[in-house]
Formats: structure tokens, C-alpha cells, sequence
């Protein structure tokens, strides 16, 4: 499995396995040859990002393999699903 990190300006997180890397690429892209426009995008934990990137903002991003982790997963992992514990 692969991790993908973004950082923006200095600020880092995880994005969600399920965030399509490819479309935030291109979405950055966009707003950086503008004045400034929003991006969002999810992390880990599920959390929706926006982020307000303008011609001036530093964007790295960066990917590593990993050992699968179900935690790393973000829009389909529902933090307010009740544990079920086994008998």
C-alpha cells in the first residue's frame, strides 16, 4: 500500500487512501497559475482539508510503500460507527 503525504506552506498530513492524487494534482496546479483559489482534499481520519493556495504556496508531496494499515484509510473508515466487540 502507499502513503501519500502533503505538505502545504510547512503543514503536513496524510491523505486518505481513497483521495484521488491525480485530480488534487491537477486541482493545485490550477489554483497556484491563478490569483488564489481553494483546494480540498481528505485525510486520514476522514477530515475534509481546504486549503487556500495561491502562485506564492510551497506544495510537496511525497509517497511511500507501507505495510497495509486500516487506519491510513479515510473516506471509507466511519469514526462514529459504534465497536462491535466479539463475546
Amino acid at each position: 500500500m502507499e502513503r501519500t503525504e502533503i505538505l502545504i506552506d510547512g503543514v503536513s498530513a496524510h491523505l486518505a487512501q481513497e483521495q484521488d492524487l491525480v485530480e488534487l494534482l491537477r486541482q493545485i496546479e490550477t489554483a497556484a497559475n491563478g490569483p488564489a483559489a481553494f483546494v480540498e482534499f481528505v485525510v486520514v481520519g476522514n477530515r475534509r482539508v481546504k486549503v487556500l493556495i495561491t502562485p506564492r504556496s510551497r506544495v510537496v508531496i511525497s509517497t511511500e510503500t507501507v505495510q497495509h494499515d486500516p487506519v491510513t484509510r479515510g473516506t471509507k473508515l466511519s469514526l462514529r460507527r459504534p465497536l462491535r466487540l466479539r463475546p
